[in-house]
């Protein structure tokens, strides 16, 4: 089964930037849907964007669309959340997760449930 292990998480003052990393082993990043999430203290885990297998679809949360960007790099078997625009709001742990089978729609992967495997996640803090 795959590992993931995040990084790139800190402190960053709101309009700044930060560049998340998930380092897949065991398999490819290629080989499975994979996504971001977040958690802020109190709150739920919540959907941020994946990018499917085939690696033509990306999905964000409306939040964060035109700041974040979600991509993968085969060759290092990494997955990437580019974040621009930080905002206070983006406070939280973030984590990556990975689905395995075929494309099942928009709506599942968004949905934390259905992440077959999980990264420990990242501290992001996004000072005013």
């Amino acid at each position: 089964q795959v590992q993931l292990v995040e990084s790139g998480g800190g402190l960053v003052q709101a309009g700044g930037s930060l560049r998340l990393s998930c380092a897949a082993s065991g398999g490819t990043v290629s080989s499975y849907h994979m996504g971001w999430f977040r958690q802020a203290p109190g709150k739920e885990r919540e959907f941020v964007a994946v990018l499917t297998l085939s690696g033509s679809l990306t999905f964000y949360v409306a939040s964060v669309k035109g700041r974040f960007t979600i991509s993968r790099d085969n060759a290092k078997n990494t997955m990437y959340l580019q974040m621009n625009s930080l905002k206070p709001e983006d406070t939280a742990v973030y984590y990556c997760g990975a689905v395995r089978g075929s494309y099942a729609g928009a709506n599942y992967y968004r949905a934390a449930d259905n992440y077959d495997y999980w990264g420990q996640g990242t501290q992001v803090t996004v000072s005013s």
